[in-house]
C-alpha cells in the first residue's frame, strides 16, 4: 500500500510540472489537463450500539490526465487514468480492494476532409495490485491480466468533447501470467498459454457534456468484434465518470463501469464508486 502511495504521488509531481510547462509553451500545440480526487468515508460503532453494524473505512484515488496535441490537420489526444480504492472492515486481517485500474489511451488523426481524420488508435489497460475471489484465492495481480489494442482507421471528431473512431482492422492481446492458466483458462487465454490474440474491428466513442452548472458527465465506450472467433459476440466497455463540484476543492464523484467479454465470462461485468472527498485539478 505505501509503495502505491509513493507512486501515486510521484506520478502526480510529475503531471503536475508538465502542467506548469504548459503555461509556458508559446507554440501551443500541446494543451494538458488533469484531475485527481480522493474519496473517503468511515462508518464507526461502540460496543453499545444497538442497531447492528460494523466498523469500516475506506478511500479511493482517481487520476484523469488529458495531454493532446494539435497542429494543422494532426491531432493526437491521449488519455491516462489511474483508479485505486481499498475497504477495511473491523475483524477482517484483510482489506478488500474496490478499485484498480491502469489504463492509456492514445488517439492519432491526420485531417482528410471536415470532421473526418484517418487515425491510429492504442489501447492499454490492467491492474496494479493483487486480486481474489471470494474465496481467497489469487486470481489476478499487476500486468495479469493486461489488454492491448490497436489498429489504423477513420476519426470524425467534432470537439474535444465529442468523437468516434472506426478500425475495421484492429489486433488485440490480451496477456496473463501462466500459473493462472496451469488448471483452465484465464481472462480468456485458454489453458496452458499466456497470451490470447485476436484479430477483428473496434469502435471508439467519447463524449464529454456539462449536465448542469458544475456537474460534469465523461463517457467513454469500446466496442471489439473478433473475426477469428464467433464475431457476432461483440466485447463492451464503457466507462462513466460524473463529477459532481461542491466548491474549489470538495467534490462528488461517481465511477461505473460495465464489461461484456464472453471469453472471460458469459455475463456483464458492472463496478461502481461513489465517494465525497477532496478534488482538484492542474
Amino acid at each position: 500500500m505505501k509503495k502505491l502511495l509513493l507512486t501515486f504521488v510521484f506520478i502526480l509531481s510529475i503531471l503536475s510540472i508538465e502542467a506548469q510547462e504548459t503555461e509556458k509553451d508559446s507554440t501551443k500545440l500541446w494543451t494538458k489537463k488533469g484531475n485527481v480526487s480522493i474519496l473517503f468515508n468511515q462508518s464507526a460503532y461502540n460496543k453499545q450500539w444497538l442497531g447492528g453494524g460494523t466498523s469500516n473505512v475506506a478511500g479511493n484515488f482517481g487520476l484523469n490526465y488529458d495531454f493532446n496535441y494539435k497542429k494543422g490537420g494532426v491531432v493526437w489526444d491521449n488519455k491516462f487514468i489511474v483508479a485505486y480504492g481499498l475497504s477495511k472492515i473491523k475483524g477482517n486481517e484483510k482489506s478488500a480492494k474496490t478499485d484498480d485500474r491502469l489504463e492509456l489511451n492514445s488517439l492519432w488523426g491526420k485531417k482528410a476532409t471536415g470532421n473526418w481524420y484517418y487515425s491510429i488508435y492504442f489501447n492499454f489497460k490492467t491492474q496494479m495490485d493483487v486480486g481474489y475471489d471470494k474465496n481467497e484465492t489469487l486470481i489476478s495481480h499487476f500486468f495479469s491480466p493486461a489488454y492491448f489494442q490497436m489498429g489504423p482507421g477513420f476519426l470524425w471528431k467534432k470537439d474535444n468533447n465529442l468523437s468516434v473512431n472506426f478500425a475495421p482492422t484492429a489486433a488485440k492481446l490480451i496477456v496473463v501470467h501462466p500459473h493462472f492458466t496451469d488448471l483452465g483458462s484465464s481472462f480468456g487465454v485458454l489453458q496452458g498459454d499466456a497470451t490470447r490474440f485476436e484479430f477483428g474491428a473496434s469502435i471508439s466513442a467519447h463524449y464529454k457534456v456539462v449536465i448542469m452548472t458544475n456537474v460534469t458527465m465523461e463517457n467513454r465506450l469500446n466496442l471489439y468484434s473478433n473475426y477469428l472467433d464467433n464475431p457476432q459476440n461483440v466485447d463492451i466497455n464503457y466507462q462513466m465518470n460524473l463529477m459532481m463540484k461542491i466548491n474549489k476543492y470538495l467534490s462528488a464523484n461517481v465511477a461505473m463501469q460495465a464489461i461484456y467479454d464472453d471469453n472471460s465470462i458469459k455475463a456483464v461485468q458492472v463496478s461502481e464508486v461513489f465517494g465525497l472527498g477532496v478534488n482538484f485539478g492542474f
